[in-house]
């Protein structure tokens, strides 16, 4: 059967104190929607359907998945958000219901879930807390077999002592969805029409509900408030670290690192304090970042070394490089093998070639350097004259003085020397030395300025 997965996303999340929508708040860098909606493409959903209701337009502005948009105009509760999805699921698949706010349910336990779906049972996500408060309670017979839930606010005293809770998680077929939604009732405290009456609708039409739990608790942990979104942050972050140190990674301190992302690591890799990772990242061989790092969409080769403090966007770096402390590599800068861009240096859409330094103090963007050119402190390249971008070249082996402006469009031709101080507009051909700056005057008897 195919698979159709519906996801509900409805919710105001009032708790949250935000003007957002809650299933657009990020957790680990990406909204708790699009955590469930990656989660249901991996099972290799023929179909996803997300009900939302509050907000919608944030939400699809948000996400840009390819999803079948459903609306809930009015909170009826989880049943009736479900029944703004079945007339478009076909009657002969298999039906997953999702939560927006239950981001990190793994997909090994949603695929065990929908395996074990056949026309007459239905597979019901439970877990056993040690408070099961403000959770509807699993209740079973003298077999063990499931035969209703209950929630909170409509149990008995009797069953409220049970510790077995519905995370709201469900797979069932299409064709016993279909038969049961219509049938369900409000008759309850809050006047809602709950999907988790379905169960014992089913149990009463002769269907058996089989049970799965996860391997982790929090795996169907929903999020109402800031405080429960750190706490499940703090976890996924904490099974990150975990890994990564399991790989053979290096952490100072597991507990402060942040991947926002996905971080790939080769072998002998090692990360100091307060670094986040955001985007894809990956780490060659023998790789070293040093502490309060921000890395994102970067590619770091082999024994390369990131110092402290320093921050790289969409960027690549070969082997042997060094960057840092201190240092900002924006979009589209390449350092090739053993180039080094040191502290308090930016650069842009710029390509450094193997070998070449830029140690200080300097800012060089839309540019292109050669193998071994050294660029002194203070060296800016003038790309923008307020409309449009222009490139600088800097061919091999040239040495660039300090505290000069390279004023694009401008080439550097091979060996050339710039001499410090100086502002360069136009080119310089090879192993020319460029002096542009104005003539020094020195004056006798100058009397310094008094205050009045």
């Amino acid at each position: 059967m195919s698979l159709h997965v519906i996801i509900l996303a409805a919710g105001q999340g009032s708790r949250m104190k935000s003007k957002l929508p809650k299933v657009i708040h990020a957790l680990a860098g990406k909204p708790m929607l699009q955590h469930v909606l990656d989660t249901a493409k991996t099972l290799g959903a023929d179909g996803i359907h997300v009900v939302v209701g509050h907000g919608a337009d944030q939400v699809k502005d948000i996400i840009t998945d390819d999803v079948n948009w459903c609306y809930q105009e009015e909170q009826l509760g989880t049943g009736h958000a479900v029944a703004q999805a079945i007339d478009s699921i076909p009657q002969d698949s298999t039906v997953l219901i999702l939560y927006g706010d239950v981001p990190l349910t793994a997909a090994s336990t949603l695929q065990a879930l929908v395996d074990g779906v056949t026309r007459e049972k239905l597979a019901l996500l439970t877990v056993y807390l040690e408070n099961p408060s403000g959770y509807g309670r699993i209740i079973r017979d003298e077999d063990e077999t499931i035969e209703a839930i209950v929630e909170q606010k409509d149990a008995s005293e009797l069953e409220l002592l049970v510790n077995e809770v519905n995370t709201g998680i469900l797979a069932l077929s299409a064709e016993l969805l279909h038969r049961f939604i219509p049938t369900l009732g409000n008759s309850n405290a809050q006047g809602e029409y709950y999907l988790t009456d379905i169960i014992e609708i089913a149990v009463k039409n002769g269907c058996r509900v089989e049970a799965h739990q996860p391997e982790f608790e929090q795996e169907v942990q929903g999020v109402n408030n800031r405080l429960q979104m750190c706490e499940l942050e703090c976890w996924y972050q904490s099974r990150i670290s975990e890994q990564l140190m399991l790989d053979g990674v290096t952490l100072f301190d597991p507990n402060r690192l942040d991947v926002r992302g996905s971080l790939t690591c080769g072998q002998d890799v090692l990360i100091d304090l307060n670094c986040i990772f955001e985007g894809d990242v990956v780490l060659g061989d023998g790789v070293k970042i040093g502490a309060n790092c921000i890395i994102k969409n970067a590619k770091i080769g082999d024994n390369t070394q990131i110092h402290a403090n320093s921050m790289i966007e969409d960027s690549v770096i070969a082997e042997h490089a060094n960057v840092g402390p201190y240092a900002r590599l924006r979009p589209g800068t390449i350092l090739e093998a053993s180039a080094k861009v040191g502290n308090f240096v930016e650069t842009k859409k710029t390509l450094v070639g193997k070998g070449s330094k830029i140690n200080h103090l300097s800012y060089v963007g839309d540019a292109v350097l050669g193998k071994n050119v050294n660029v002194g402190a203070g060296t800016i390249t003038c790309n923008y004259d307020g409309v449009n971008k222009f490139k600088t070249e800097i061919s091999d082996g040239v040495f660039v003085g300090s505290n000069t402006s390279l004023v694009a469009p401008v080439k550097i031709g091979e060996l050339a020397t710039i001499g410090a101080g100086s502002v360069v507009n136009r080119e310089v051909e090879a192993k020319q030395l460029a002096v542009a700056r104005s003539k020094q005057r020195n004056i006798d008897g100058w009397q310094r300025p008094t205050k009045k």
